[in-house]
C-alpha cells in the first residue's frame, strides 16, 4: 500500500480549513514485514476466529496494523499482532492503515501479542509498557513453545490506574491454561501449544474455519441422508399406494361378476 503525501495547508486562504487539515492525522506508512513462520498460523487463526465472532457489529479486529497517538508524531508506534478496539469502525480503521488513538478518542481495549524468537523478551518488557502508556485496557501475550520465547506459556493485563495488574490464570489437569478476558468476553486457552477461545455463554470453543468446514460437510451429510431417506419413504408409500388401488379395482371386478 502506498501512503499519501501529507497535505499543504500554509497557502490555503481560509484560516478554518487550513486548521482542519492541519489537524487532520496523516496516512500511517505499511507496517514492517518480518513475521516469522512460527507465529502466522495462531496470528491468523485467532484473526479469522474473532471476525467472524464479533461479525455484524462495529468492532475492529486488525492484525499487521500500526497503533499510535498521533500519526503526525512517530512517537512509540507499536504493531500488535492482535488487536481488538470495541465501538470502532472495521472499513474506516483499515483505510487509515492502522489504529489511530486520538482519531478514535480512546485506545483499543485489547491486544495480543504471539511469542517468537526474535520478538519475544520485547513484548513483556517494552511492549508491555508501551500498551500500558497508551492505555490499552488488556494486554496478553501467548507463546507456543510453553515459555521458551515468552516469561509464560500464556500471560495477560488488565490496566489499573495506569498500571498493569496480572489477570488469574488457572491450569487444568491436562496442562490446559485458562484466562478470561472481560473485554472479549471469552476465556484464552493455551491447549497443547494452540491459542483457542473458548465461550463461556455456549461452553464451547469458538470454531476454526477448518473446523468450521468439516461441521459444514457433516451437516450437508446429514441434510443429504435425510433427504434421501425421505425420498426413499415417499417412493416406497407411491408404489404401497398404488398397489393398493390395484387390489381395490380388481376386488370391484369380483363382485360384479
Amino acid at each position: 500500500m502506498t501512503s499519501q503525501p501529507a497535505v499543504s495547508v500554509a497557502t490555503h486562504p481560509d484560516p478554518g480549513l487550513e486548521l482542519a487539515l492541519a489537524l487532520m492525522p496523516l496516512p500511517l506508512p505499511d507496517p514492517p514485514e518480518g513475521y516469522m513462520a512460527e507465529q502466522m498460523p495462531h496470528i491468523s487463526l485467532s484473526l479469522i476466529t474473532l471476525i467472524d465472532y464479533f461479525a455484524g457489529q462495529t468492532v475492529l479486529v486488525m492484525s499487521n496494523g500500526y497503533v499510535c497517538r498521533d500519526t503526525r508524531k512517530r512517537d512509540g508506534w507499536l504493531v500488535p499482532d492482535l488487536l481488538v478496539a470495541l465501538d470502532t469502525d472495521p472499513v474506516r480503521a483499515t483505510q487509515h492503515n492502522g489504529y489511530v488513538i486520538d482519531l478514535w478518542g480512546k485506545p483499543p481495549e485489547f491486544v495480543l501479542e504471539v511469542g517468537s524468537k526474535y520478538t519475544g523478551k520485547e513484548d513483556y518488557n517494552r511492549k508491555r509498557f508501551g500498551y500500558a502508556d497508551y492505555g490499552v485496557s488488556e494486554y496478553w501475550r501467548f507463546d507456543s513453545t510453553g515459555g521458551e520465547y515468552h516469561d509464560a506459556p500464556l500471560a495477560g493485563d488488565l490496566l489499573v490506574d495506569g498500571e498493569y495488574q496480572p489477570i488469574p490464570l488457572t491450569t487444568e489437569p491436562d496442562g490446559t491454561i485458562r484466562g478470561h478476558s472481560a473485554v472479549l468476553g471469552l476465556t484464552l486457552c493455551w491447549d497443547q501449544g494452540e491459542l483457542r477461545f473458548y465461550d463461556p455463554q455456549t461452553q464451547q470453543y469458538l470454531l476454526w474455519p477448518q473446523e468450521m468446514r468439516a461441521e459444514m460437510a457433516e451437516t450437508n451429510a446429514q441434510l443429504e441422508a435425510e433427504r434421501a431417506a425421505r425420498q426413499a419413504a415417499e417412493a416406497q408409500l407411491a408404489a404401497l399406494r398404488e398397489e393398493l388401488g390395484l387390489s381395490r379395482e380388481e376386488q370391484g371386478l369380483e363382485d360384479s361378476e
